[in-house]
């Protein structure tokens, strides 16, 4: 891994929306005018004290930050390292989507704009977004995977009581990739009245610096309570990576720092078969969702369908920051198995009584696989969500 020096004059993106080689817009015509306005209400509001005290009081107030950084005793004797775990599984809606929802309706209303529109995998974005929504008294609209509507059928149920539409999208491989492109044409019908909510660091800009800006808080939590507790810096950051905005949240704050950081991407039945979701292990550039970044790709250059027993990871891209710190060597990234995946979700659930999401129980999987590589060493884990929405498939492969 190259050192932190690497970056250490990093601002990205750029003032054309690019990380490097990726970003940038890649959208139809019709929606050029709502991404220049988008881009400049968010230029404003970043920088405008009003909205970011009512962003941080309903971060407070309504989505219960900051959340702990809690020290995994028993799990830390078990890997033989110390273990601390960021709780984001402890906010409201079980998940770290709800800072970013939080911060665009937010932007929506201050744009007037009072249809919501969002695509979900694993439901959390679509839940958090349904949640919000009702708060405020917006119309919410859901897309979803048929595929993912059968597997996280809980959490439709509940967006469905909180009065959102779900909509069920039955095109392509029936997940995440397919639900965002059905969100992106009713974006396009609609562009005047709707405000599109995006659930990731993906899409075109400015949505993954957008993204990435509302879910720094996460990082900044970290960064804050680790040195209270410890007057240094931890040795690692480790999150799992789909799309990857729980884990440039954790990690956009160390980036000047000399703190490792790695990414868990999901390797399905095996980097060796085509069936995973490790898009920066063994995808290549291209462009999908509206920017350039690494995608799973045939021959062709066709995106491949990918895999992950996760919803919420099995997308075939990954957003551009992702693979501008792939390049520059600042960040690692690596992939662990389905079985692993599952491995994980018990050590947590067992020797801490934490039940994850098979999100972040890929970036468990891989702290047990690796274990002696951080031996003596601090570690923060993006705790991003709890395992409730999960319990169908977990049911389904392990027997008790």
């Amino acid at each position: 891994m190259k050192s932190a020096s690497a970056v250490k004059n990093y601002r990205r993106p750029d003032a054309r929306g690019h990380f490097g080689p990726y970003g940038g817009r890649f959208v139809p015509e019709t929606l050029m005018s709502a991404l220049f306005e988008l881009e400049k209400e968010y230029a404003k509001a970043r920088n405008d004290s009003q909205f970011q005290a009512e962003w941080k009081r309903v971060l407070t107030d309504y989505a219960g930050r900051p959340s702990p950084l809690f020290f995994a005793e028993r799990a830390s004797k078990e890997l033989g390292f110390r273990l601390f775990l960021k709780r984001e599984d402890l906010n409201h809606t079980g998940a770290h989507k709800i800072n970013n929802v939080l911060g665009q309706v937010l932007l929506a209303l201050r744009m007037g704009k009072k249809r919501i529109i969002a695509e979900t995998g694993a439901g959390q974005h679509g839940l958090a977004t349904a949640t919000v929504c009702a708060k405020y008294g917006l119309e919410c609209i859901v897309y979803m995977g048929e595929e993912d509507v059968h597997r996280q059928s809980a959490n439709v149920y509940k967006m469905q009581l909180l009065g959102a539409k779900v909509v069920p999208v039955t095109s392509g491989s029936k997940t995440l990739k397919d639900a965002i492109n059905e969100t992106l044409r009713d974006w396009v019908t609609n562009v005047r009245t709707t405000f599109y909510v995006v659930g990731s660091v993906v899409g075109p800009h400015p949505y993954p610096m957008m993204v990435r800006d509302f879910q720094s808080i996460i990082g900044k939590e970290a960064k804050s309570q680790f040195f209270q507790r410890q007057k240094r810096l931890p040795d690692y950051l480790v999150a799992c990576v789909g799309g990857g905005s729980n884990a440039i949240g954790l990690f956009y704050p160390f980036l000047k720092t000399k703190v490792a950081m790695i990414g868990v991407e999901a390797a399905g039945l095996g980097l060796s078969t085509n069936r995973h979701s490790a898009t920066l292990t063994k995808g290549r550039p291209g462009v999908l969702h509206g920017s350039k970044s690494y995608l799973l790709q045939d021959s062709s250059g066709q995106v491949s369908p990918p895999h992950s027993i996760s919803a919420g990871l099995d997308y075939p891209g990954v957003g551009p920051e992702h693979s501008f710190l792939k390049d520059s060597g600042r960040v690692e990234y690596v992939a662990v198995t389905d079985k692993k995946a599952l491995e994980g979700f018990c050590f947590l659930s067992q020797t801490e009584g934490i039940i994850p999401a098979l999100e972040p129980a890929h970036a468990i999987g891989y702290l047990l696989k690796a274990r002696r590589r951080f031996a003596g060493c601090s570690v923060i884990f993006g705790l991003s969500g709890r395992g409730d929405k999960d319990m169908g498939i977990i049911q389904e492969h392990l027997k008790l």
